[in-house]
């Protein structure tokens, strides 16, 4: 337990200096996990396989899908859909291929191998989209992939290990009807799991009881899916989807400002044990498996080779169909991002780590530290040398939003959402609704606003308030909430236009303090 705390403190010095940096913390992360595991005198430690698939992933998973914007996840539903589910088999059969001709696994644990590696990491993906400035679609279609591709090549996993484990045992009709039950049945749980939380998120107004209620979402659905026989997985995927969209309403400011604090450092935390766990088994698994005679490196260069080239070998042709469908003009700029975008991370290593230590035999499950050896190899890979080249190409190809866009969509959305709280506050004067010397106190404010983002700069907050003058504040807040929500539905801002100026306004209403 101390050796773990030590790395948590170690990643979060390896993450300050990253954002120093402007490099990509997982990258960072990856390595420092790696290079702590080969420090001498570190003590063997080994994970039991249902610590990391019930403690480190559904919390991960959740708040990854909470960041998915649901408009533009329809908008690019086709090629999530085909990426999610065509390329994930493909990239699990390619590498399940390779690894039969280049390492001495047997066929089912080469196909564990592939089913542990065909999916890219949302936790990665997400950071480095978000760093990168990706367009709205793009971003969707990278995060969401990696949401859902990760659902299916556990789901996948999940049947594969079976298969392994019972040597062979299980017929690939049984594994097919699995498979369905398991997505379908997942999703179901995490749809009906959502719509009971969210019922219970709008009568609860205690920031302890939301906190408990948000931390425990995720792995109350994981459980009831698992209950079932279904994926736990995908049952949080779609919680957290569900869930994420319309967080406004569930919720007050303040509450939504201590979960967003809560939940990243959550997530901050059980990805570093994650590194650590694997920085810390990892000169184990280099001598058990080097003592056996197996070139593991070039293995794990053949699998990385072959994950990159399928990758592309599927988004280039579904971005050239997509084009023509559109009758627009295919580019090489967003395909390219796309296929470099697929890092491996937190949940291969996770699924890795989860193999059943043996087979319905009792006894140990042949190849499977050479598995979770070539897991983290392909990991440490696709992290350093993809997370560290996806910048400079984003730069390249152009298609990164310009900062001046970006500001300028804010200040579109902030005076779109003041003007209708002018509107809205001429009713109540109007109306008198509220003491006069308050209607004015706030027109002078919001006039000043006005006045500010109309010139381009940054608007303050209130002073001190008194009764009326909150009261009516926070009425004026929400009316500027529904015309930013408005503005979102009718497609005029971006869902990281949104989530930014709805922070923004939140700190305004937790500003005001107790009414």
């Amino acid at each position: 337990m101390g050796i773990v705390l030590a790395l948590v403190v170690l990643a979060t010095v390896v993450a300050t200096f990253a954002r120093r940096l402007s490099v990509p913390a997982p990258s960072l992360l990856v390595i420092a996990g790696v290079l702590a595991g080969l420090v001498p005198g570190v003590p063997d430690v080994r994970v039991a396989p249902d610590v990391v698939s019930t403690v480190v992933l559904p919390p991960l998973l959740y708040a990854a899908a909470e960041e998915l914007s649901w408009r533009e996840l329809r908008a690019v539903r086709r090629p999530v859909t085909v990426l999610a589910l065509g390329l994930v088999v493909a990239s699990a059969a390619a590498v399940a291929l390779v690894a039969v001709a280049v390492t001495p696994l047997s066929v089912s644990m080469a196909f564990v191998l592939g089913a542990v590696l065909a999916s890219t990491d949302p936790v990665a993906v997400t950071a480095l989209g978000r760093r990168l400035a990706l367009p709205p679609r793009v971003q969707a279609l990278v995060q969401g992939e990696s949401l859902f591709n990760d659902a299916t090549s556990l789901v996948l996993f999940r049947v594969a290990a079976g298969v392994a484990a019972a040597g062979g045992a299980i017929s690939w009709w049984h594994a097919a009807g699995d498979f369905a039950w398991l997505a379908g049945g997942g999703a179901l749980v995490g749809a009906l799991a959502a719509a009971g939380v969210a019922v219970i998120r709008r009568r609860t107004e205690d920031p302890v009881l939301e906190t408990v209620i948000a931390l425990v979402t995720p792995y109350v659905c994981y459980l009831l899916a698992e209950e079932a026989e279904a994926s736990g997985v995908m049952a949080v995927v779609v919680a957290g989807v569900a869930l994420g969209g319309r967080a406004e309403d569930l919720t007050n400011s303040r509450i939504r400002l201590q979960l967003h604090a809560v939940y990243g450092t959550v997530v901050f935390l059980l990805e570093s044990v994650v590194f650590a766990l694997i920085g810390l088994e990892l000169p184990r698994l280099v001598d058990e498996v080097s003592g056996s005679g197996a070139s593991w490196p070039l293995a794990a260069l053949a699998v990385t080779a072959t994950l990159l080239a399928i990758r592309a070998l599927w988004v280039f042709p579904l971005s050239a169909a997509m084009a023509r469908r559109q009758g627009a003009r295919a580019s090489w700029r967003v395909p390219v991002v796309v296929s470099w975008a697929g890092a491996r991370g937190v949940l291969p290593l996770a699924a890795a780590l989860s193999i059943p230590l043996t087979d319905h035999a009792g006894g140990a499950l042949a190849g499977r530290e050479l598995v979770q050896l070539l897991t983290a190899a392909v990991i440490v890979l696709t992290l350093v040398v993809q997370g560290f080249t996806l910048a400079p190409l984003v730069r390249r190809t152009g298609i990164a939003l310009a900062p001046a866009d970006t500001a300028a969509e804010g200040v579109r959305a902030r005076l779109g959402a003041t003007r209708a709280a002018m509107a809205h506050l001429e009713t109540v004067s109007d109306l008198e609704a509220a003491p006069r010397a308050v209607v004015e106190r706030v027109r002078r404010e919001l006039t000043g606003r006005l006045d500010q983002l109309t010139a381009g700069e940054r608007d303050g907050g209130p002073g001190p308030a008194d009764g009326a003058y909150r009261a009516l504040r926070r009425d004026l807040i929400a009316v500027e909430n529904a015309e930013l929500n408005r503005m979102y539905d009718a497609g005029e801002i971006s869902d990281a236009t949104r989530r930014s100026v709805q922070r923004t306004l939140d700190l305004e209403d937790t500003g005001l303090g107790e009414s």
